[in-house]
């Protein structure tokens, strides 16, 4: 196996996994791919060197000793905006559905291709924005704005919070303000070609994105629903 370095140069994954044959597997291909890897095997270890460490994207298996994957994830999403992929056995829609609405980024089944999942480190940082642009700009709509070179949106200057996805999300809109957009259209440009999810994973995080926008700081309405077909946003003075 080559070692590549251009992908994850400088970039730190936390492995939280209690099966050690499984981290060192994982854990072979991403050092291959450039990438620093820390492991941890239980969730109290994992939620510990996320402080300590400071992973750019966490891989969390939710079948965890004491701990569960559950609770880590809602402990990472009330401290920290790190990029979670969640790794399981689970199968069903629901299971994929509840990570994503806890928090998660992307979910991954097992049995799985290392090299699927170093694409999909690679596909986070990426739609997180860990790989920045030339030329980042501020975009204004009214009270609101968006800051590429924060990842922030602020309301009359306060940030409003957004998690990675929530904030990728909008920038989709926001880039095609009044244009009706699909869900499968922002599934492809948010989650990526190869995600196997459910379009009901974007009316989840549409409705994460408006009660923090709208319902907590009072702008808008700025995106619109368009019943069985997607959304669109709509740019308030």
């Amino acid at each position: 196996m080559a070692r590549n370095s251009r992908h994850g140069q400088g970039k730190i994954v936390l492995v939280i996994e209690d099966d050690q044959a499984m981290a060192t597997l994982v854990r072979t291909y991403l050092e291959h791919e450039g990438y620093e890897v820390e492991t941890a095997e239980t969730g109290e270890e994992g939620i510990e060197m996320v402080q300590r460490v400071s992973p750019h994207v966490v891989l969390l298996d939710l079948m965890l000793p004491a701990t569960s994957g559950w609770d880590v994830l809602r402990t990472l999403r009330s401290r920290r905006d790190v990029p979670v992929i969640m790794v399981t056995g689970r199968r069903t829609e629901e299971d994929r559905l509840r990570g994503f609405e806890g928090g998660a980024d992307d979910y991954v089944v097992k049995p799985f291709s290392p090299r699927e999942v170093v694409a999909r480190v690679r596909a986070v940082l990426r739609r997180c924005g860990l790989r920045h642009e030339p030329g980042p700009q501020v975009h204004r709509f009214g009270r609101l704005e968006i800051d590429e070179a924060a990842r922030e949106v602020r309301i009359d200057g306060i940030d409003v919070g957004l998690k990675p996805r929530e904030y990728s999300l909008l920038c989709a809109l926001a880039a095609n303000v009044g244009v009706a957009l699909s869900r499968d259209a922002l599934l492809e440009r948010v989650w990526g070609f190869d995600f196997d999810g459910d379009e009901r994973t974007v009316d989840v995080h549409i409705r994460r994105l408006r009660a923090k926008i709208e319902e907590r700081h009072a702008y808008g309405p700025c995106v619109q629903t368009l019943h069985g077909f997607g959304y669109k946003f709509v740019a308030q003075a």
